[in-house]
């Protein structure tokens, strides 16, 4: 990105249904630990667990936060998320200071 001088993490999850995404994402942004949460789906996902190869319709959640509530944001997915071993990949991303100063004030309240 040209020009990209701030950075804020997306952090990327997937739920069982869309109901439970919709709810983790208003929760998420009701307690200001994500500016945004997109959902995406369903997905279909192949996967290998407990030595068999499974298949799942999945809804992927992409939340965008600042580092500073990044460790926040995974711990409140986590609490509530249904899997026993949610996806959660966390990935620091380059992004304009307009953009993220909105993230910024977003979960911070400012």
């Amino acid at each position: 990105m040209v020009n990209a001088p701030e950075s804020i993490v997306e952090i990327r999850t997937t739920f069982g249904g869309r109901a439970a995404a919709e709810a983790c994402a208003s929760a998420l942004i009701a307690e200001r630990l994500a500016a945004c949460v997109q959902i995406d789906g369903p997905v279909h996902s192949t996967y290998r667990w407990r030595g068999d190869v499974d298949r799942a319709e999945e809804f992927r959640c992409t939340c965008k936060t600042s580092p500073e509530r990044a460790e926040d944001c995974i711990e409140a997915i986590m609490r509530r998320h249904e899997y026993e071993t949610p996806e959660l990949l966390q990935a620091v991303v380059a992004t304009t200071a307009a953009y993220a100063a909105w993230v910024r004030a977003s979960v911070t309240g400012d």
